[in-house]
């Protein structure tokens, strides 16, 4: 069996001559985005760079405050990037998903009132409600998105707004109940969010993966649907960034070193879509890197622990804002280098047909001279000879069923 005319069709065996990565770019969906595996060595360029700067600011911390390195300092700085990493996590999962959720700092803080109001019932008895909650809140956003297939940012602040509402109506600080110390066991934590973190990562680099993760991201009018496949992964990704951002919070109400504000949490946000831009997550979805979580979100928190040692006083907004505009530049950066390179090959057919040719616009063409082919019928003349199996639109003479000698 050969190409069939759409370039979807079978091969019964390749034809000589063909590299495997040509078969594959080939019969690749082109309502998917571009042919071809995404290039991944911007992404490890920049994580390069992205570790140097940890390692440059790790040691501009140690000479600051070496006790913030070391012991209980060391503790909470990790349950810090444990915090702030779920948050990010939960931003890149949905940037990657093409519909980026903004409710995730309001989430956040909503979780860390909660929890600092029933904290002294338990962990368990103080996380599943908000547990729940948080899912059917992703679940209503996730309906809102692909049933009305709308913009993720656009759903998502309404549902950020009435996250809002809800922390307004607290007028004063909460202080923490309970005695959950996640200190206690911040080796663990930092460990497990890094295995999510390069695991994801590592998963999201597997260009099956990657795709399907990334089908809801426009490739022609950004209104028009992406299908059931597309709609079911968008959602189960806004779920799981709202169910990210309420154990985000947890954290942060429990390392906190006083009472959780009834603040907006849009900082947060900004301070998460900043960092896992920085990161290396594309703004427009699908693409991102492997290390770049964990090395951007540890950076920022090594960062804010420096300025702090220093006695700086720095706004998140501020450096949620220098992160979101780097990250802008990385968006750049990944999608002009990171997309796959044009696939041309040159296919040669076995037998006297001749050579073909697949090229990138999924055509087969046939070398050699082709003469100029007119759109008109030829004339007929009286002398041809009369084929009883010609179609009547080539037919000139009456039909022998209708001579007079019948």
């Amino acid at each position: 069996m050969g190409y069939d005319e759409t370039g979807r069709g079978g091969l019964a065996e390749p034809p000589s001559g063909v590299p495997a990565a040509v078969l594959e770019n080939v019969f690749d969906d082109p309502l998917h985005g571009e042919p071809g595996r995404d290039r991944i060595a911007v992404h490890v360029v920049w994580e390069i760079l992205l570790l140097v700067g940890l390692a440059a600011l790790t040691f501009l911390l140690w000479r600051e405050d070496a006790d913030a390195l070391r012991g209980g300092g060391l503790r909470s700085l990790l349950v810090d990037v444990v915090a702030l990493g779920l948050l990010a996590l939960a931003a890149g999962l949905s940037l990657r998903a093409a519909a980026v959720n903004l409710a995730v700092g309001p989430v956040a803080v909503a979780a860390a009132l909660h929890f600092a109001e029933q904290g002294d019932r338990g962990v368990r008895e103080a996380v599943l409600p908000a547990l729940l909650v948080a899912a059917l809140g992703g679940l209503a956003l996730a309906l809102a998105v692909v049933v009305l297939h709308v913009p993720g940012w656009a759903a998502s602040l309404a549902g950020a707004a009435g996250v809002i509402v809800y922390i307004e109506r607290r007028a004063a600080p909460v202080v923490v109940q309970g005695g959950y110390d996640p200190r206690s066991t911040a080796f663990h934590l930092f460990v497990g969010f890094a295995a999510v973190a390069v695991l994801g990562g590592l998963f999201g680099a597997v260009k099956a993966i990657r795709r399907l993760v990334g089908r809801f991201r426009p490739v022609a009018d950004p209104a028009r649907r992406r299908g059931g496949v597309a709609a079911m992964v968008t959602a189960l990704a806004l779920v799981g960034s709202t169910v990210l951002a309420m154990l985000a919070g947890v954290l942060i109400a429990a390392n906190g070193a006083g009472p959780v504000a009834p603040v907006s949490g849009l900082d947060w946000s900004v301070l998460a879509i900043g960092t896992a831009m920085l990161a290396g997550t594309s703004a427009y979805g699908r693409r991102g890197g492997v290390f770049g979580t964990l090395i951007a979100v540890s950076l920022v928190v090594v960062f804010l622990s420096w300025a702090q040692a220093h006695g700086w006083t720095v706004s998140r907004w501020a450096v949620g804002g220098a992160a979101l505009g780097a990250g802008l530049l990385v968006t750049r950066l990944v999608e002009a280098l990171g997309r796959p390179r044009e696939v041309t090959g040159e296919v040669t057919e076995s037998g006297p047909a001749g050579d073909g040719t697949i090229s990138a616009g999924w055509s087969l063409g046939r070398s050699g001279t082709v003469e100029n082919w007119s759109p008109v019928l030829p004339v007929r003349t009286t002398e041809t000879t009369v084929d009883p199996w010609e179609a009547p639109r080539w037919e000139t003479d009456p039909q022998r069923w209708d001579a007079d000698d019948r």
